[in-house]
């Protein structure tokens, strides 16, 4: 075994693991990104926040179903957890890195000191010190296998040192990798037969059936399964947002985005069925609408990796605890197409209700409106976006007109959604980009959304990330006018109105003057041309167009 520095483990271990870029704001583990650039490929993206450097890395992770990794020294490391929120929720694999205490100086009040490890705990699968140098192998060895192993997640390593300067130390040490635990899923738990069995016994007798969708579909890689099956049976797919792209929107079992951000049509059809098969999804507030689509009560069956997840928020009429593409594998092989025949009705009332929705948003989706309307934006990037891209999708009214709205037309594009943080889906766009350079990677966000890290188009201009951001620009966050209606008892005041509308602003001239490409778009049928400029680009793009502010997303039907 030979001597070794710390930094020279970490660059060849992180290089074994096939990681192709790290986020970070300096100083951390400097060592470390000087033995990058001596012995390994590994891009080192200097973000201007913490923050956007853990979106970015998230980003990377989804599109990429590879750990992202991000870094911070111990000032910055708040700030990162922070960033973690958005992958803990989403399930996704990011690896943080953060400098440390050291113990010989502990209690001192040296400068920046705090104790950081305690706020990494809520938003980790695993969250750890290195205190000695030879421990580092062993170290991230466990780092990679908690994040991607079973439901994946993020997780922190705290390196001593303020800015991680054990990696200067030697130690008789070998940069061991396990490429099992490189990317998601490592393992693939085959459920038992019999609880199998009973979910397809249920689903062959079911009338009115329905299968949702969520992240945990496209984490395993199901789709092909999950489409097969509902065909074979003739069942309608509702989604959650993190699963949306698991069927494409044009698929004629295809109902749409359930739950809060979600299609009128998927409400009503999950609402009136009999029996709810839930894949790879928790069944959470949001893709159930805060448990009333289904309601509690209605029968059900779960299939997912987390033991913990099953039955959680809906009692089971049979529980499936295994990987989502064994499991829809096994019940495809097994089932019986001639139950197809039961559920005629079933359809022809789904059909009606998928119909009805598509009437009553026609004329928006195709409106030539001034200002645009949000509806024809979304219309445009259905008709528009390549069949190979990456689409990455803030939260609040980005959130809900892209999943109710947007059609993921191939099972070639990517859906990625910010699972709750506003400002998340710009930097995480970047590091989608970063994560699959040969793929088109389009990000949708609000002007409020592009405000939280403007500064990053920079960052896209310095490392060449040639993304495409498109953005809803009403010069406000209006989805907070309806909450802010309510409290000033209903009446839309001047004094309601300032506290969710902004200075109007040109996004295309701010890219232009930070080195990117900006396009400002006006009128509707100007969007098409600008897309696919931007798409031919060599340089990182900024689409400022300017909406209606004076349009809200649909509300959920309950």
């Amino acid at each position: 075994m030979a001597r070794m520095t710390g930094a020279q483990v970490l660059a060849e271990m992180l290089h074994g693991y096939g990681v192709s870029h790290v986020f970070m704001v300096p100083a951390v583990l400097r060592r470390t990104f000087a033995e990058m650039e001596h012995r390994t490929k590994i891009q080192r993206i200097h973000t201007h926040g913490e923050k956007a450097a853990a979106y970015m890395a998230d980003g990377y992770a989804r599109a990429s179903g590879r750990p992202g990794v991000c870094m911070a020294q111990v000032v910055g490391a708040l700030n990162l957890a922070a960033g973690l929120r958005d992958a803990w929720l989403a399930h996704s694999p990011v690896i943080a890195f953060t400098g440390g205490r050291d113990p010989r100086t502990k209690f001192r009040k040296v400068y920046q000191e705090v104790d950081d490890v305690p706020a990494f705990e809520p938003v980790t699968k695993w969250n750890a010190t290195v205190d000695a140098v030879e421990r580092i192998p062993d170290m991230l060895r466990q780092a990679f296998r908690a994040a991607v192993t079973g439901a994946p997640g993020p997780v922190h390593l705290q390196f001593r040192g303020n800015e991680g300067q054990i990696d200067l130390e030697e130690a008789e040490m070998e940069p061991l990798c396990e490429r099992r635990f490189a990317a998601v899923p490592p393992f693939r738990p085959e459920p038992d037969a019999a609880s199998m069995r009973a979910a397809l016994s249920l689903l062959e007798g079911a009338q009115k059936p329905v299968i949702v969708a969520g992240g945990g579909v496209r984490a395993s890689g199901a789709a092909q399964e999950l489409v097969a099956l509902a065909e074979k049976l003739q069942i309608p797919v509702a989604t959650s947002l993190n699963g949306k792209d698991s069927i494409p929107g044009s698929h004629p079992l295809s109902v749409g985005v359930v739950g809060t951000y979600s299609r009128e049509s998927a409400n009503r059809v999950v609402a009136a069925a009999d029996l709810v098969l839930f894949v790879g999804t928790e069944a959470g507030g949001m893709t159930t609408h805060v448990w009333t689509v289904p309601r509690v009560g209605v029968a059900a069956i779960q299939i997912d990796i987390d033991p913990e997840a099953l039955g959680r928020n809906y009692p089971l009429a049979a529980a499936v605890h295994g990987d989502a593409k064994v499991a829809l594998a096994y019940m495809l092989d097994e089932a019986d197409a001639a139950s197809a025949g039961r559920r005629e009705a079933w359809l022809a009332t789904v059909r009606g209700l998928c119909e009805e929705y598509a009437a009553k948003y026609r004329e928006l989706l195709a409106s030539d409106a001034v200002p645009i309307r949000p509806e024809r934006l979304c219309g445009e990037l259905t008709r528009h976006t390549p069949d190979d891209a990456i689409v990455v999708v803030d939260t609040g009214h980005a959130g809900m007109w892209m999943g109710g709205m947007y059609d993921v037309k191939s099972a070639g594009q990517d859906y990625l959604r910010s699972a709750g943080h506003l400002g998340w889906a710009f930097p995480a766009g970047l590091g989608a980009k970063c994560a699959c350079p040969d793929r088109p990677v389009i990000t949708f966000t609000g002007d409020a959304g592009l405000w939280y890290h403007i500064a990053e188009i920079e960052t896209a201009v310095r490392w060449r990330i040639n993304a495409v951001t498109v953005v809803n620009n009403n010069a406000s966050g209006n989805q907070s006018k309806r909450g802010f209606d309510r409290a000033y008892g209903g009446k839309q005041t001047e004094q309601a109105r300032e506290l969710w509308t902004f200075r109007p602003m040109d996004f295309a001239r701010i890219a232009e003057d930070m080195g990117a490409l900006g396009l400002r778009v006006e009128k509707a049928a100007d969007f098409a041309p600008a897309l696919a400029h931007a798409l031919d680009a060599k340089r990182p793009a900024v689409i400022d167009v300017v909406t209606d502010i004076e349009a809200l997303a649909p509300l959920a039907v309950g």
